[in-house]
């Protein structure tokens, strides 16, 4: 398994997951990717989204907290790319995403029953690891490279007891990149998310002239800035209904919603800002709405809401450090790029990682240990520190220190 962001990350990591829960209620089950650290060769730490709203997984073991009993999960890596799509798409709580891939497929997925956790899996995975949560205790899980542009900071997580491993005779070992974006974690859900947002306007709220939604993936990761294109002659009563309608299908998504014109294309920046100095007065153009829900990441920020621009991105204080392998790993490769005569290439900032100023000497110590192939010492740490009575993604510094 590879370590995704060296220099940062406390641990290798499963990134390319599907992984399986099921409603102890309704026998539902949910298939969401989720990051899981390894901590010993028989244990994980997995990382499920915990907030409002957040990943059926988490809403599971909501329900298995409070029954005190350990959650079966199974994790499934390399699946058909028609089930991997599905794991990452935002789909009602109560709809299994496995029926959602066979519908896509044409036909049904094979599936077969794990051996030591009552789940169902797709039958032509490439490995899965079977389990137990724990859903009384948490354990420290990350620092780990994110998406959303910054590391995650260590955060109280599941542990997962691995029961069983299975595997196909010679099974491929799938994994995807996360950190800045764009990454394989943005693009598949890229290809879903601009197509549910030009059929939301369109369809559901039957406004006039849309032709076209772009999510800005570069850095971004697609949700906090979303372009939408408009026909010509379009009312500007659409154009903001439109603008208005982006910015809240989705409560972590559009926090910066622009317009532009047909000849624009939504998909280069560098237009985007023409269009903005040349097309915008401020005054009359640029609305500024209040309460809103923070974007992915915004917890690492010092602001307790948020608020919409529809048309200072400055950090306000420590922040943790960019999610890509440290400055001493990017020259190394830069170094063996050039040792192997490769096409020359253009360095363009940000090319390393490098901290912001929140950031303790420990986690410099796991990196290491990462690096070096000692994750397992850092395990056995925050194995001894595993504790009860506290929330998923609990900050561990606020607890411990």
């Amino acid at each position: 398994m590879p370590v995704s962001t060296p220099g940062f990350d406390s641990a290798p990591y499963l990134t390319a997951t599907l992984c399986v829960t099921k409603d102890p209620d309704s026998g539902i089950q949910n298939m969401g990717t989720y990051r899981a650290a390894l901590k010993a060769t028989d244990r994980l730490a997995v990382r499920m989204v915990a907030r409002q709203g957040g990943a059926g997984g988490y809403l599971h073991w909501l329900k298995y907290n409070e029954r005190k009993q350990k959650m079966p999960i199974a994790i499934v890596i390399g699946a058909a790319p028609v089930v991997m799509f599905t794991g990452p798409q935002k789909l009602a709580v109560d709809l299994d995403e496995i029926g959602v891939a066979g519908a896509l497929a044409g036909e049904p997925i094979r599936m077969a029953r794990c051996r030591t956790v009552d789940l169902e899996v797709p039958a032509d995975a490439e490995i899965v690891i079977e389990g137990l949560i724990d859903a009384e205790k948490l354990e420290p899980e990350a620092p780990f490279g994110e998406s959303n542009g910054y590391v995650a900071l260590e955060a109280f997580n599941m542990p997962m007891q691995v029961t069983a491993i299975t595997h196909r005779r010679k099974p491929v070992f799938c994994s995807i990149i996360s950190q800045v974006t764009p990454s394989e974690s943005s693009l598949v859900k890229r290809v879903a998310y601009e197509p549910l947002w030009l059929a939301h306007l369109k369809e559901h709220l039957a406004i006039r002239g849309v032709t076209r939604v772009v999510m800005h993936e570069p850095l971004t990761n697609l949700r906090p800035v979303i372009f939408v294109q408009y026909a010509a002659g379009t009312p500007r009563t659409e154009v903001w209904r439109g603008l208005q309608g982006a910015a809240t299908l989705m409560p972590n998504c559009g926090k910066v919603c622009i317009a532009v014109s047909e000849d624009i294309d939504p998909a280069n920046t560098d237009a985007i800002f023409w269009s903005i100095a040349y097309r915008c007065n401020p005054i009359e153009d640029v609305h500024v709405v209040p309460h809103r829900g923070g974007v992915q990441g915004s917890q690492y920020g010092n602001r307790v809401s948020d608020s919409t621009l529809l048309i200072d991105a400055s950090a306000k204080g420590p922040m943790p450090p960019l999610a890509l392998p440290g400055k001493e790993f990017m020259q190394r490769a830069e170094a063996l790029w050039a040792e192997l005569k490769l096409p020359p290439i253009t360095l363009r900032s940000p090319w390393h990682g490098y901290t912001l100023g929140d950031w303790i000497e420990r986690w410099d110590v796991w990196a290491a240990r990462a690096t070096s192939g000692r994750w397992e010492e850092t395990g056995r740490e925050t194995f001894a520190r595993q504790r009860a009575g506290v929330k998923p993604e609990t900050s561990v510094r606020k607890v411990e220190e």
